[in-house]
């Protein structure tokens, strides 16, 4: 079979399924796209369609967008495009035992982790604000757990004290567009054996939302530095000061500076940065955003917000 006549529907609804998709399509022939259904977005709650859909239309490769998956009009149209292969990527939801049933070859999902580590729907968030050392894309074969099937292949690299969310987010989307070509080539070529996830292993990476974001101060610089970046750019990591909420996009521990008497949280030191005392060593605050206001570094947030020494922030 020559890889033009491979074909495949692919599943999947964000940004971070683009170079998947790219990559199929660039490979193998793409029968079909399944995302999610349009949404309101932005302050005017204009309808928006998923990153995936306008890349389907552009290519010309008709788009199913079901509100459930779980219906025999959806698994009929499935069947209808004839597809050797399904792949998945960050689609959303969990797929049933009749659609799995329907590609001769099963179904391959594109998963940003390591797994069994991080399992579920968030795991470029959990990565970073847990402080891994290393990151990775794996793929494996979908089954009706969540991120639970036999793996296939994996690409691992090393994860920087500084590196954000945003970047994780950006350097494992393009590593899961070339691991999804190297693992439908070794199917195709018979040279990758699945390998079981050991359960006991597995950590889960529930959704994030806002208040997850907010910072407890009480904890040690080198956690609130992770929770900031991990935040990064999306929810953005937030505390308070003086009941202005303030989004903290950047940040430089220190965990050997003294907190003296001082209270975590409290602001002794203002400049090019903001010194803020912990739970454990002081954290400099070098990016942030005030409400209703732009994305600026320190320095030029405090020339028109000054913060006076002795504030507690979060209160």
């Amino acid at each position: 079979m020559s890889n033009k006549n491979l074909k495949i529907v692919f599943m999947g609804t964000p940004d971070f399924a683009i170079p998947t998709m790219e990559a199929l399509c660039e490979n193998y022939t793409v029968v079909s796209v399944v995302t999610k259904v349009d949404k309101p977005k932005g302050r005017g709650n204009k309808m928006a369609s998923p990153p995936v859909k306008d890349l389907a239309i552009a290519k010309g490769i008709p788009v199913l967008q079901p509100e459930t998956v779980k219906t025999e009009e959806f698994v009929k149209e499935l069947k209808s495009f004839g597809a050797d292969l399904f792949v998945t990527c960050a689609y959303g939801k969990i797929l049933p035992q009749a659609v799995l049933d329907i590609p001769p070859m099963g179904t391959i999902n594109v998963h940003a982790s390591l797994l069994p580590k991080y399992r579920g729907s968030a795991p470029l968030w959990h990565m970073v604000i847990n402080g891994e050392k290393e990151v990775g894309v794996t793929t494996m074969l979908t089954d009706i757990g969540m991120d639970t099937g036999d793996m296939l292949l994996k690409y691992s690299m090393p994860l920087g004290e500084d590196t954000t969310m945003g970047e994780v987010h950006d350097m494992l989307s393009k590593a899961g567009g070339k691991l999804i070509v190297d693992t439908i080539e070794g199917i195709l070529q018979g040279t990758i054996t699945p390998v079981p996830q050991q359960d006991e292993e597995a950590t889960h990476a529930p959704m994030i939302s806002k208040e997850d974001g907010v910072i407890n101060w009480s904890k040690p610089a080198s956690a609130i530095h992770n929770l900031v970046r991990g935040m990064n750019p999306f929810p953005a990591a937030s505390t308070t000061k003086d009941g202005e909420v303030l989004k903290i996009y950047a940040t430089k521990p220190d965990m050997d500076a003294s907190t003296g008497d001082k209270a975590p949280g409290t602001v002794i030191k203002t400049g090019d940065g903001i010194w803020v005392t912990t739970g454990q060593g002081v954290i400099v605050i070098k990016e942030l955003q005030g409400q209703g206001a732009k994305r600026m570094d320190a320095k030029a947030y405090l020339n028109g917000h000054p913060i006076k020494e002795g504030t507690v922030l979060g209160k």
